[in-house]
């Protein structure tokens, strides 16, 4: 296939996936985006683009700022800020989620990939600066940023909207880096698309699964298919004559063992299919797992692929290449499922406190605006994040006076959900509460909050409670009908009261661990999610304050010797820490009010066991705050003291 046959096909994919998350409801109400100001932090955006065209206050893009050079307008010379634009508010050839919206333009990478977390920032505060009403952010770091937290949060505070991507470090879980790791913003990961490019791939080994990916140019097939597997080295005909791979499987290594020879998987597939074999498997030469492609520029212009084939990680790989030895059996499948998340989504969890990602929306084979008046399908979460920064606009021009707490449980509850492809649900930590519905949301007459939650509960309080609070926008409750998904040894109960659901959950037997869940509300027929996460544990650890500081109370049902206490302040992440003994007193001085979390790492037979709480301070005088901001013990702030006075003298003595 050529590149212009793989454009054209591809040519509509922006006007697939913005109708597949439910814009269509809010459009026929004249619902588009306007008035609101979204600003993109990014390589910067091609204003003179058809779709997204002008420069200034009668252009689409209305302002923002050049930090690479300073200076001269945001103009985007890489094309993924002008990408993520187009997913926002393109409004041409293509169409965005919220084409009526204006963009302010941030320009803190020149190319996409290194980012400066001072620029990010310095684009955040110019951003709250420049009114914006939401903040797109698909840039960010593979790693925890307090700073960019601070300011994340310093936008929320100002009632600014913030999405962030969470990256494209899948499918290991714990792969979300700031600013996508930040506790108030929204976390999007990435789904596949509304159209026949959503082609997903099981494969597995005597009943065990494995993650692999079907290569670009694979199609879909009616049936699984069911073989042994047989080991073919690198795919080349000479690998193959001395083997029968008629009606098998192959499995074959990436690359080749030839210094400089492109042995292309066109190529590997060919062999292979000719061979007789059903299926082909690559497995990776380098760790981790990649993407191929069997149709591209260097193929033979009559080459057609005969078989499907699928890419592996080596680590995986290697695994099934030695378990065949015993002549297993092998099930493969490839099969459409938009709603299935990408394997290079980042995942979870983030921190034991939260839940991160939150939601996921389109982020493969998007097609968008690219730069010098062009289109390019693209995928990543990167555009994923603007579906749902344009969702967000949507629902603030129907309702300016929602707060972005609001907002972000109106599109986290109403989601649509997600299964892998065994039709399980995929896990919170890789899909958050499920996938966007803009037409959920739109349609949406209740606000839960919070919209989603973590509770402790131990070995000395099988019990966990939960107060969930139900704002209306319009009706009653007389309908609110509420459901329990969730492990069958958790004792769900709940009452409501006014306004607020009581929500309790008991645990009935021994399993330790972390487990999830969700609580399904529905009401006046619409069907809300709250994904929740629950840590069990054996031990625990009370608190309780007394004035400016917090005392701990270690709890283990077996002997402990020692335990490492850590502070968390929710609202900055600034973390204190301590430890203690069994026979030693534990105590943390705190100097704002706020929301902290406390992880306890609890020494245990030579092992270390978890244990969590969590406590609201809001009896703080402003005077322990003004404290703080010193960040200087006492006794320094004594010394200091002592020595501005001298400072004082000796320079009134060299007055005279």
């Amino acid at each position: 296939m050529s590149q212009l046959q793989i454009e054209n096909e591809f040519e509509t994919y922006l006007e697939r996936s913005v109708p597949y998350v439910g814009t269509e409801i809010p459009r026929v109400e004249g619902i588009d985006g306007t008035g609101i100001l979204i600003a993109v932090i990014d390589t910067g955006v091609d204003f003179n683009h058809p779709d997204l065209f002008g420069w200034g206050p009668d252009g689409k893009v209305v302002g923002g700022y050049n930090f690479i050079d300073e200076g001269e307008p945001p103009m985007d010379t890489n094309g993924h800020g002008t990408q993520v634009a187009g997913v926002i508010a393109a409004d041409g050839k293509t169409v965005g989620v919220a084409p009526g919206a204006k963009i302010l333009a941030y320009k803190v990478s020149e190319d996409g990939e290194g980012v400066s977390s001072d620029l990010i920032i310095k684009a955040i505060n110019r951003a709250i600066e420049d009114g914006a009403n939401i903040i797109n952010i698909s840039l960010g770091i593979n790693k925890t940023n307090s700073k960019i937290d601070r300011v994340v949060n310093y936008a929320l505070e100002k009632e600014i909207f913030v999405v962030t991507a969470a990256g494209n470090d899948g499918p290991q879980f714990n792969t979300i880096g700031s600013p996508g790791r930040n506790h108030g913003s929204v976390t999007v990961g990435a789904t596949y698309n509304n159209l026949t490019s959503s082609l997903v791939a099981t494969l597995e080994v005597d009943e065990k699964p494995y993650t692999v990916i079907p290569m670009v140019g694979s199609t879909k097939i009616e049936e699984p298919i069911i073989g042994k597997i047989i080991f073919g080295n690198y795919g080349k005909i000479e690998d193959l004559e001395k083997i029968d791979l008629n009606g098998k499987i192959a499995i074959v290594e990436r690359g080749s063992d030839v210094e400089g020879e492109l042995l292309y998987f066109s190529i590997k597939e060919e062999n292979v299919a000719n061979a007789g074999a059903k299926a082909l498997i690559v497995y990776n030469n380098v760790p981790g797992i990649f993407l191929g492609e069997l149709v591209h520029e260097f193929v033979q212009s009559d080459y057609n692929p005969q078989i499907p084939v699928v890419s592996i990680d080596r680590e995986e790989g290697l695994e099934i290449k030695e378990s065949i030895k015993n002549d297993h059996n092998a099930t493969m499948h490839l099969f459409y499922n938009p709603d299935f998340v990408t394997h290079f989504s980042s995942r979870g969890p983030v921190s034991p406190f939260y839940i991160k990602p939150e939601i996921v929306a389109p982020g493969a084979y998007i097609n968008t605006t690219q730069n010098n008046a062009g289109y390019n399908f693209t995928s990543g979460t990167s555009y994923a994040a603007p579906h749902v920064s344009g969702a967000a606009a949507l629902l603030l021009q129907k309702n300016p006076e929602l707060h972005h707490h609001q907002i972000k449980s109106l599109l986290l509850t109403t989601v649509e959900p997600v299964s892998d492809a065994y039709n399980q649900e995929f896990s919170i930590l890789e899909a958050g509460a499920g996938r966007l519905d803009i037409g959920n949301a739109f349609n949406a007459k209740l606000i839960i909050i919070p919209p989603n939650f973590v509770v402790n509960v131990s070995s000395d309080d099988l019990v966990a409670e939960k107060q969930i609070d139900l704002e209306l926008i319009d009706g009653t409750l007389d309908s609110l009908d509420v459901k329990f998904e969730g492990p069958e040894f958790i004792q769900f109960s709940h009452f409501l009261e006014g306004n607020t659901l009581q929500i309790k959950m008991k645990i009935t037997e021994t399993n330790f661990g972390d487990h999830e869940g969700k609580i399904i509300v529905n009401h006046e027929d619409t069907r809300y999610t709250i994904p929740f996460l629950i840590h069990y544990t054996p031990g625990s650890i009370s608190v309780n304050q007394q004035n400016q500081k917090l005392y701990f109370e270690i709890f283990h049902p077996e002997e402990w010797s020692f335990a490492k206490i850590s502070l968390i302040n929710s609202e900055n992440g600034e973390t204190d820490t301590t430890t203690t003994t069994p026979n030693k007193e534990a105590s943390i001085e705190i100097y704002e009010n706020a929301e902290y979390w406390i992880d306890a790492k609890i020494r245990v037979n030579g092992t270390t066991s978890d244990a969590y709480n969590t406590i609201q301070i809001s009896s703080l005088s402003e005077n322990s705050d003004r404290l703080k901001l010193i960040d200087i013990p006492e006794k320094q702030i004594g010394v200091i003291a002592v020595i501005v006075t001298l400072v004082g003298i000796i320079g009134l003595i060299k007055k005279r």
